[in-house]
C-alpha cells in the first residue's frame, strides 16, 4: 500500500502528523522529497552530534557556486520521517529529481535561450535553497496555500496554516484533505506546471514504482503538498520514462553543513522559509502551551537586557492574548495574539522591544551542529580543526573578540582570521579599536551557511588555510596591474604571516614602481606600506624587505615632487594636499634620519620655488615650521611675504589655507602670525573679502571646536593690534541700527539675551 503524505515544509503541525501517522501504519520503506545523491548522508540522522537546524549542501565540485541547500529543522516533517526510519532500521531514500539532472536541464535551457523555469527558483521549489548562480531571472508563482487562505477569509497564508494545522489537535484524515485541496488547486490553475516540475514529479513516481518492484508492501511517501495529487493519480510508466529519457547530467557532491534559524526564515530569501522558526520550534516542543511558557521566555529575555519584568506582567499578557483569541473566534492564542499582548503589556507599545522579541525568540539565532567525522572537503576540515583549537566557535549571531597580539593564542587567532579574509571567506569583520599601538585588534564574527560554498570553492587552492591563502595571494598579486592593488594585498598579507606571499607582493610592487613615473601613484601607496611595517616587531615578521622598497620609493618621490606641485588645478591641489598630509605622517612613523632629511629638503625646495601652487606652498611652509626648520623672524618674513598686499588675495587665502591645514593652534600661540593674518583681513575691501570668504571658511572649518572658540575669543578681545576695530570705526556703520538686529541674531543662534 502507498501512503502519500502531502506536507508543508518546516511545519511543526505537519511534522507531528507525519510522526503520528508513521507510528500508526508502520511502513517498511520511507521515501522523502530530496536529492537522491544525498542518500549516503541519511545514515548520520539520529547521530548524537548531528543537531538541527542543519542542511544538505549539494554542489558541483568544478563550480561550487552552482549549488543547492536542503535545510532541516527538528520540526521539519522530512526530518521526522527520516528519523523514524533510522530509529526503526527501515530503508529511507530521497526521491526528487537528482540535482545533477536539475542543474543539467537548467544549463541546457539557458543555452537554448529558453526562459528559466519557475521551479528552478527557491521561491517555487519548496525544498531547495538555491544559489543565485543557478537561478537568474525567474517567473513568479504564488504559494498555493495563499489561495486556500484567501478562500477561508485570511489575508495571510502563514496565519491560516498555523490555525488550521499547527494548533489543531485532531488531525484525522488530514493528509487526504490536503491532497484533495491541492488537486482542486491544480485543476483550477493548470498553467502552473513547467518542465522541471514535470520532471521532478515523474522521477518521484519512478522512485515509487522502483520501491514496489523491490517488493516493499507498505510505502510511506513524504512530499510537498503541491506534489501529492501527482503521486496519487499516476500516469502510465511509459509516459514518465519517455519524459525522463536523455536528461543531461553534471557531477555533484553532497555534505551536511550547520544551518541557522535566521536562514530558515523567508526573510533570508529562502523560498520555502517560514516567518517564525523560533516560534515553530517552541510549539513543536510545547504543543499545549497556552502562551504562559512563551511569555515567560519573553520576560526572561527582557531580564537579560536589564529590563524589569514581573510575573504580574506575564500573567496579564497571557490573559490579554487569550481574550484576543476569544474575540476572534480562535480556539487558542496564536503568535499574532501573543505579539499584540506582549507589545501592549510588556513593551509599553515600543516597537523596538518587539524587534528584540522578533530577532531573539520569534526567528532566533540558533545554529546547528555537524559531526567532524562527516566527509568534507580538506580545507573545511582544516578550518573546523583550527576553530576548535583556537576556541572560535561558529555562531549564528555576532560575537566580538578583542585580541591582544602579545598573547600566543590571540596572535594565532589573528593570523587565522587574516588568512580567511585574504581567501575572501568573510567570517569576520575587522573593527577599529581604541587605544594606541599595534598589538590590539577587534573582530566581529558571524557564521553564515553560505560560507560553506566559499570554503569549497577556495579548496582548489590548497588543503589547509595557510597553503590556500598563500597560493591565492600569489596568484592575485601576479595578475595585478596597479600599485594600489598589490600594496593593499601586502598590507593584509603581512599580518597573516604568509612569508612567501609577502616576498612575491614586494617583488611585484618593486616591478610596478620601477615602471611607474607617476609620483602621485607612488604617494598613494607609500603610507600603506609604511603602515604594514609597523607589524614587524609584534608579529616577528622581517620588515626589512618592505622598508627597502619604501626607502626606494620615497627617494623617487622626493626627486619628482617639487615639479609636480607647479601649475596644479584647485581640485588636484586638494587631492595632493591630502597625500602630503599622509606622506608626512608616514615619514614621521618611519623615524629614519636619512629619509626625514630628504623629505625636509624636498619641502624647502617646494617653498623656495616661486611658481608652486599656493595651497601646497603654504602647507610645505607649515611642515617646515613644525620641524623647527623655519621659526621666529624667518617664519614671520615668509608669512609676511605670502600675505602681503602685493600678493593677489585669492593666492594669499589659498596659501593661508595650506599653512593652517589641520590645526590653528599656531595662531593662538604666535601673536606675530596672528597679527599678520588680522592685518591682512583688515586690508581687504568688501568685494575682495566676499570673494575669499569661502576659502577662509573652509580653512577655519577644519579646526577643532576648542580652537575655533579660542580664536573667536581672541578676536573679541582685540588680540592682534585692533586694526579691525579701527576699520569698523572708519566704515561709517550706524551702530544704533546695528544694535537692533542683535536680538534677532541671538534668537537665530539659540542664545538667550
Amino acid at each position: 500500500m502507498i501512503h502519500i503524505l502531502g506536507i508543508r515544509h518546516h511545519g511543526p503541525g505537519s511534522a507531528r502528523n507525519v510522526a503520528a501517522f508513521l507510528e500508526s501504519v508502520k511502513p517498511d520503506i520511507v521515501l522523502v522529497e530530496g536529492p537522491p545523491e544525498a542518500d549516503p548522508l541519511l545514515q548520520w540522522v539520529n547521530h548524537s552530534e548531528l543537531k538541527p537546524p542543519v542542511a544538505i549542501l549539494v554542489y558541483q565540485p568544478d563550480n561550487p557556486q552552482q549549488s543547492s541547500f536542503y535545510p532541516f529543522a527538528e520540526f521539519s516533517p522530512e526530518w521526522q520521517a527520516i528519523a523514524y526510519a533510522r530509529r526503526n532500521n527501515i530503508p529511507v531514500r530521497f526521491m526528487d529529481l537528482p540535482m545533477g539532472h536539475q542543474i543539467g536541464v537548467w544549463k541546457e535551457m539557458k543555452e537554448q535561450q529558453e526562459p528559466p523555469p519557475a521551479a528552478a527558483d527557491p521561491s517555487v521549489n519548496n525544498n531547495a535553497f538555491r544559489n543565485n548562480e543557478v537561478v537568474e531571472a525567474v517567473a513568479f508563482r504564488k504559494d498555493p496555500i495563499s489561495y486556500l487562505a484567501e478562500a477561508a477569509g485570511y489575508e495571510d497564508g502563514e496565519k491560516w496554516w498555523e490555525h488550521m494545522f499547527e494548533h489543531r489537535q485532531d488531525n484525522e484524515q488530514v493528509f487526504e484533505a490536503v491532497t484533495e485541496a491541492m488537486q482542486v488547486l491544480r485543476d483550477t490553475y493548470p498553467g502552473k506546471e513547467d518542465r522541471i516540475e514535470q520532471l521532478r514529479e515523474a522521477w518521484m513516481r519512478k522512485t515509487i514504482r522502483q520501491a514496489e518492484k523491490e517488493m516493499f508492501q507498505n510505502i510511506a511517501v513524504i512530499c510537498g503538498a503541491w506534489h501529492a495529487p501527482a503521486l496519487v493519480s499516476m500516469p502510465k510508466q511509459k509516459e514518465d520514462n519517455d519524459l525522463l529519457k536523455g536528461l543531461p547530467k553534471v557531477k555533484v557532491e553532497c555534505t551536511w553543513i550547520p544551518w541557522t534559524f535566521s536562514r530558515l526564515s523567508y526573510f533570508s530569501g529562502y523560498g520555502a522559509g517560514i516567518g517564525s522558526p523560533g516560534w515553530y520550534d517552541h510549539i513543536w516542543h510545547f504543543p499545549k502551551d497556552d502562551g504562559t511558557r512563551w511569555m515567560a521566555k519573553v520576560a526572561q529575555l527582557f531580564r537579560t537586557k536589564q529590563m524589569d519584568t514581573s510575573v504580574a506582567h506575564v500573567i496579564e499578557a497571557v490573559r490579554l492574548a487569550e481574550s484576543l483569541a476569544s474575540m476572534r473566534n480562535l480556539y487558542k492564542a496564536g503568535l499574532e495574539e501573543l505579539n499584540e499582548a506582549a507589545r501592549t503589556v510588556l513593551c509599553n507599545g515600543e516597537n523596538i522591544l518587539m524587534q528584540l522579541i522578533h530577532d531573539e525568540l520569534i526567528v532566533s539565532n540558533r545554529i546547528g551542529e555537524v559531526p567532524v567525522e562527516i566527509p568534507k572537503p580538506p580545507l573545511q576540515l582544516d578550518i573546523e580543526k583550527i576553530q576548535k583549537k583556537l576556541r572560535l566557535p561558529a555562531t549564528a549571531d555576532w560575537k566580538d573578540y578583542t585580541l591582544d597580539l602579545r598573547k600566543e593564542n590571540d596572535l594565532e587567532r589573528s593570523i587565522f582570521l587574516h588568512r580567511l579574509q585574504l581567501l575572501e571567506i568573510e567570517w569576520g569583520e575587522r573593527q577599529d579599536v581604541s587605544g594606541k599601538g599595534t598589538f590590539k585588534e577587534l573582530w566581529r564574527l558571524q557564521w553564515n551557511p553560505e560560507l560553506s560554498i566559499n570554503i569549497i570553492e577556495k579548496g582548489n587552492w590548497g588543503n589547509t588555510v595557510g597553503e590556500a591563502a598563500e597560493k591565492f595571494v600569489i596568484d592575485k598579486a601576479s595578475k595585478a596591474d596597479s600599485l594600489s592593488t598589490v600594496t593593499s594585498l601586502l598590507e593584509n598579507t603581512i599580518p597573516a604571516e604568509l612569508h612567501q606571499a609577502v616576498e612575491v607582493c614586494i617583488q611585484c610592487i618593486n616591478n610596478l614602481a620601477a615602471a611607474s613615473g607617476d609620483v602621485i601613484q607612488l604617494m598613494e601607496v607609500v603610507p600603506g606600506l609604511v603602515q604594514a611595517t609597523r607589524y614587524g616587531s609584534v608579529r616577528k615578521t622581517d620588515a626589512d624587505l618592505v622598508l627597502g622598497i619604501v626607502n626606494s620609493m620615497l627617494t623617487r618621490i622626493c626627486v619628482s615632487l617639487p615639479a609636480a606641485c607647479i601649475a596644479v588645478s584647485d581640485d588636484a591641489a586638494q587631492k595632493l594636499l591630502g597625500l602630503f598630509f599622509k606622506l608626512n605622517d608616514a615619514v614621521n612613523v618611519l623615524q629614519q634620519s636619512d629619509i626625514t632629511r630628504q623629505w625636509q629638503q624636498t619641502l624647502q625646495a617646494i617653498t623656495a620655488a616661486g611658481n608652486t601652487t599656493p595651497v601646497i606652498a603654504g602647507y610645505a611652509t607649515r611642515l617646515l615650521a613644525d620641524y623647527k626648520l623655519l621659526e621666529g623672524d624667518a617664519l614671520v618674513r615668509v608669512f609676511h611675504f605670502a600675505m602681503s598686499s602685493a600678493t593677489e588675495p585669492d593666492k594669499a587665502a589659498a596659501w593661508l589655507e595650506g599653512f593652517l591645514k589641520g590645526s590653528g593652534t599656531i595662531l593662538l600661540i604666535d601673536n606675530d602670525l596672528w597679527g599678520l593674518v588680522n592685518n591682512w583681513v583688515g586690508t581687504l575691501d568688501e568685494e575682495t573679502f566676499t570673494r575669499v570668504l569661502p576659502l577662509l571658511r573652509r580653512t577655519f572649518a577644519g579646526f577643532s571646536s576648542p580652537e575655533r572658540k579660542k580664536l573667536g575669543e581672541k578676536v573679541k578681545g582685540g588680540g592682534g593690534g585692533g586694526i579691525s576695530v579701527k576699520r569698523v570705526a572708519e566704515s561709517g556703520i550706524q551702530e544704533e541700527r546695528a544694535k537692533q538686529g542683535i536680538p534677532v541674531i541671538l534668537q537665530l543662534l539659540g542664545i538667550k539675551s
